[in-house]
């Protein structure tokens, strides 16, 4: 009797704790065995550019019904007023627009989306952080727009570039216009379509300064403005 209760003894000592208690035992690791390495997590690839805030600012000389139709290269996010087919307005010719689709009154056609589009930074400005907000009135009165236009502009973006160090600033041309396309009828005596790219810079660089060109507003005008941030 003795001897039996000596083998159930000496075989109860070798019986894990976790098994008594149904929970599993954890994997032994061997003191000498090397740690495998944790996998890395690759990186985000940086976010596709978003058209911001375009807005589309309709001056005829005399009230008049028009249609836009905007041809954009990528995804729209979001319209305001709602984009449907196009947008199908009674324009004055202080701006004020009165759409077709719902009779209600807006100050500009609103679009957002995002793209592919590799934007132009081989030419621009670099501008500090706090210097950014004199640049842009300056610099948006030069290009042809109206203070309305250029402080609406402004209290969008500058908020968020005025903490940057530095600012690299290029003002689009074909990449933008390829990129969104607008057909307006009747079609405008003269249009201006400023789009502004932009890249947080944590040093000055060396660019080639861009040129730009004064706008000269005659007969049925049309004045856009929008822009992105570039991570890439």
């Amino acid at each position: 009797m003795k001897k039996v209760l000596y083998i159930i003894l000496a075989f109860a000592l070798f019986i894990p704790l976790a098994a008594l208690t149904g929970c599993p035992s954890p994997p032994s690791t061997s003191p000498t065995s090397p740690t495998s390495p944790t996998p890395s997590t690759p990186s985000t690839p940086p976010a596709p550019p978003a058209a911001e805030k375009p807005v589309i600012y309709l001056y005829p000389a005399e009230p008049t019904s028009i249609k836009v139709e905007l041809l954009f290269d990528g995804v729209l996010d979001f319209t305001y007023p709602a984009y449907g087919n196009g947008w199908s307005v009674l324009a004055y010719p202080d701006g004020t627009l009165v759409d077709c689709s719902d009779g209600k009154e807006y100050s500009y056609l609103f679009w957002e989306g995002h793209c592919e589009t590799d934007y132009d930074l081989s030419k621009g400005f670099v501008v500090r952080g706090e210097d950014t907000v004199a640049f842009l009135q300056d610099t948006l009165s030069f290009m042809g727009l109206t203070s309305r236009e250029y402080n609406e502009f402004i209290v969008y973006w500058a908020p968020r570039m005025q903490d940057s160090a530095y600012n690299l600033i290029a003002f689009q041309g074909a990449a933008y216009n390829d990129t969104a396309q607008l057909l307006i009828n009747p079609e405008p005596d003269s249009i201006l379509r400023i789009f502004m790219a932009f890249k947080s810079l944590d040093w000055p660089i060396e660019i080639e300064e861009q040129i730009l060109e004064p706008f000269e507003r005659t007969g049925f005008v049309v004045i856009e403005w929008g822009g992105c941030e570039v991570f890439r």
